[in-house]
């Protein structure tokens, strides 16, 4: 149940401008900026240690399913503070979204929220249009398809 320090930067907030840069993913996939920039992309932050993610999870794996040949991005980024923890649960889970580790690097972009699940919407123009904090409903994650 370890979790990565929360950053000291803060949260994202509506209307911020997101600088992507080079990710790379926990299968080892390297994402270059190019891959999210003029794309509509859902974050999602998760832990396996979280009862609610586990429950969210599965939607945005629909989402990422369903949207994904639209040019839908979806990024997961785990909270939790071992790499192979978060390997592990990704493949458990059966997540084939791309998922990242909250490193300190990566908190430079996307500041770790106090509390997961957290999910946020990044506009083709690079800017956070919407933010959830908590456990969403499966229509609401269905939802997020307005964006495109």
């Amino acid at each position: 149940m370890a979790q990565a320090p929360a950053s000291s930067t803060p949260p994202l907030s509506l209307g911020q401008s997101i600088s992507w840069s080079t990710i790379t993913a926990l299968t080892g996939e390297v994402l270059p900026a190019s891959h999210f920039e003029g794309r509509v992309t859902v974050i999602y932050w998760w832990a396996s240690w979280c009862p609610f993610c586990r429950e969210q999870t599965p939607e945005m794996q629909k989402l990422w399913i369903q949207h994904s040949p639209r040019s839908l991005r979806l990024l997961g980024i785990s909270v939790d503070t071992k790499l192979e923890v978060a390997q592990q649960h990704q493949a458990r889970a059966g997540m084939t979204f791309p998922s990242t580790w909250s490193t300190e690097g990566l908190m430079r972009i996307f500041p770790r929220p106090r509390g997961v699940p957290v999910t946020a919407v990044i506009d083709r123009r690079g800017l956070v249009v919407q933010i959830e904090r908590g456990q969403m409903f499966p229509e609401d994650i269905a939802s997020l398809a307005r964006w495109l």
